[in-house]
């Protein structure tokens, strides 16, 4: 597999692209438990087949390559992404996952999206494993697949390179107090822990998407909301939490914090940083952050990178 450092991509494979739609590319027709049984008690679906679905449970959407990355994070013997992807394709024709890819215009995206099917959820809850997937959860548009998706790169990341790691959440949610609502970080949430003293990042994944800017507004609000009256152990946090925004590409985060500054949608109780899909693919996460600071001399905001020591390797 090539390694992320070794990526020259110069677009994030979830960015949006125009006029992008979200394919079906799985397998028509009825399979029955009793055939999938069958295939089982003949070993041709086992335990690692159990932990794949186990991973898409818990990140909804995945492409192959997140989880080879997932299994070696979890030390899970898999000898190549051949040997995985004829994984995924036994179970995509016994109808225990789904899968898509991304077209438009400009051709088909170059990988494959995969997702539960109605079998996969049956096997999990034969296992007593959670299983919260409904039929509708696939139809989700192409925007909030690719942040799902960009979401689990971010932490695919930090679990691969940041020694302080702890633990991760795929989708925390929170309380907006005053709005009295719950929402979720679009990108998850990872505890880091050194020398005894804990930090926990969430993500908030934003993509160029249809009328993004009044989305992001709405999103912030809420946010605003949650950090301004936070108190010690709202929505499951012994301390505030760092909001990390994570855009399309350099020139969305100047975009994103000028839409949240021009609606007064600073939260006064922390800094917010920012960051890009492509900086996740860089050997230490020491230096993936963003800040934008107000030049006094011009009166103008610019961007610089943030030195995190915790995030190095």
């Amino acid at each position: 597999m090539v390694e992320d450092n070794e990526i020259k991509a110069t677009v994030s494979p979830f960015a949006i692209r125009e006029g992008e739609i979200k394919v079906f590319d799985g397998k028509d027709g009825y399979v029955s438990m009793n055939q999938i049984i069958h295939k089982m008690n003949l070993g041709h679906i086992n335990d690692l087949h159990f932990k794949i679905i186990e991973l898409i449970n818990k990140f909804e959407f995945m492409t192959s390559r997140q989880i080879f990355q997932m299994l070696e994070w979890e030390n899970v013997q898999i000898d190549s992404q051949d040997k995985l992807n004829n994984k995924l394709e036994q179970l995509v024709k016994s109808k225990i996952l789904t899968r898509y890819y991304f077209d438009c215009k400009d051709g088909k995206g170059v990988y494959r999206i995969y997702a539960l099917e109605k079998m996969g959820k049956y096997l999990l809850n034969s296992r007593e494993i959670d299983c919260k997937w409904q039929p509708t959860d696939n139809t989700k548009p192409v925007a909030m697949v690719k942040k799902r998706l960009a979401g689990n790169q971010v932490i695919i990341a930090y679990l691969r390179k940041v020694s302080a790691l702890d633990s991760y959440v795929p989708k925390p949610s929170f309380t907006a107090k005053m709005a009295g609502k719950v929402f979720k970080a679009t990108g998850g949430s990872v505890k880091l822990t050194k020398n005894n003293k804990s930090v926990e990042f969430v993500f908030e994944v934003i993509r160029r998407e249809e009328d993004w800017e009044n989305k992001l507004i709405d999103k912030m609000k809420l946010y605003k909301d949650f950090y301004e009256n936070f108190q010690m152990g709202d929505s499951g946090y012994k301390s505030i939490p760092q909001l990390i925004i994570v855009c399309e590409d350099e020139r969305h985060m100047a975009e994103t914090f000028k839409t949240i500054v021009v609606n007064n949608l600073e939260i006064s109780k922390i800094k917010l940083y920012y960051t890009t899909d492509l900086r996740q693919n860089e050997q230490t996460l020491e230096k993936t952050l963003v800040e934008f600071k107000l030049d006094e001399s011009t009166g103008k905001y610019k961007m610089e990178d943030v030195s995190v020591k915790i995030l190095g390797i």
